[in-house]
């Protein structure tokens, strides 16, 4: 389908530069199925989440942590400056840190950026001042990073390395920065590292948010429980891809970019008793629709088998959806591929209609902005089973 489909204008100013004072008191936008334009459309709040979702639906989640993948260090050799933005995790391994000694790291993915070149088989250090020297990490609060070369699609191949006696997630806590996205142009504050993180947030990988989960509290959850609702999770590690630009005109021919996931046996079993009790499956995310429908199982529509993995998914209209029933998402850039799932989830003319009645209202948009709730298109582009 070609990208231009999925073109809306946006103000400058609705992008959102900070979150809602609270997470409840995001703007919510209740798309009915047969919303067109201001037709059918409700403007609510997420404090009102729980009157809003069908009683005994089941709420899926996904439970990935952000980790603080903006690092800012200097050359162990010339001291000029680097900045090092982690991508994804690929493995620990064991690399030469020096003639002789070899060290198991964590090996990332990552893009990098400095006054000069970087060279291949150098540290950058990353921490409070200190001495030293390649491999050997000062203080827990420093982390050294060896370059080692360039991945498959032009990444840096990067290895991290802390003091013996420390991990890497507390060397990160320390010395990283909240990975806000680009179109947030401001530094991150300390606020920022626990309001970019969904209160659920378990498994640590992503460099963007889930950022549909930021609405939920503690609380709200407590209130959907009280009706009945059953929750569940799943991991999907969102990767700097999520923010990757459609440069071609063809939806078909854009390279989707992987992201790992992981559905658990508890959630496909929690899936089937909702099918058992007629309940709807409620997607909190489009990162929780890409895991779901890429686990969904080929023989028993309405259902997903338990798998672990990279998904290259990309959904457009004329997909047939397999799981997700109905979805929490916030507003997505233009002629993004997340714009091109909502379209096929909700029918491309509601969602676009949507968009341009949010704008016109003056809703926050994008990963700090406001959310909208959406019915799956069971007669049109999107049609999937019961």
């Amino acid at each position: 389908m070609k990208v231009a489909a999925f073109d809306y204008e946006l103000p400058v100013e609705r992008i959102a530069q900070e979150p809602a004072a609270d997470r409840e008191a995001s703007r919510l936008l209740v798309v009915r199925p047969d919303a067109l334009e201001h037709a059918g459309l409700e403007h609510r709040r997420i404090a009102e989440l729980a009157e809003l979702i069908p009683a005994g639906a089941l709420i899926v989640v996904n439970d990935t942590r952000v980790v603080p993948a903006r690092l800012l260090g200097t050359k162990a050799d010339s001291g000029g400056k680097v900045e090092i933005f982690l991508v994804r995790k690929v493995e620990e391994r064991s690399v030469t840190v020096s003639e002789g000694v070899e060290r198991v790291g964590e090996v990332w993915s990552a893009l990098g950026r400095s006054s000069k070149p970087l060279r291949f088989g150098t540290d950058v250090l990353v921490g409070p001042p200190g001495e030293a020297s390649p491999g050997v990490v000062a203080t827990a609060a420093r982390l050294v990073i060896r370059l080692l070369g360039r991945t498959e699609d032009g990444l840096l191949e990067v290895a991290l390395f802390t003091a013996p006696s420390d991990t890497l997630a507390a060397a990160l806590a320390t010395v990283g920065q909240v990975p806000l996205p680009p179109y947030i142009k401001r530094a991150p504050t300390e606020s920022d590292a626990e309001r970019y993180q969904t209160v659920f947030a378990r498994v640590d990988g992503a460099v963007a948010a889930p950022t549909a989960g930021l609405h939920l509290t503690r609380a709200l959850l407590g209130r959907l429980a009280i009706r009945g609702c059953e929750m569940a999770t799943v991991t999907l590690h969102v990767g700097l891809g999520t923010f990757q630009p459609v440069t071609v005109e063809d939806l078909d021919e854009h390279p989707m970019h992987g992201e790992m996931y992981s559905v658990s046996r508890t959630t496909s079993e929690a899936i089937a008793r909702a099918r058992e009790r007629g309940a709807p499956v409620i997607a909190v995310g489009t990162t929780v629709v890409r895991a779901l429908e890429s686990a969904a199982d080929p023989d028993h529509p309405g259902l997903v088998s338990p798998q672990s993995g990279e998904t290259h998914l990309l959904i457009q209209p004329g997909y047939t959806f397999r799981v997700v029933d109905r979805l929490l998402t916030n507003f997505h850039l233009p002629k993004s591929t997340l714009l091109a799932m909502v379209c096929a989830f909700a029918g491309t003319e509601r969602v676009l209609a949507a968009y341009r009645a949010a704008v016109e209202a003056e809703y926050r948009f994008f990963s700090y902005g406001d959310a909208m709730l959406l019915e799956r298109d069971v007669h049109g582009e999107s049609a999937g089973p019961p």
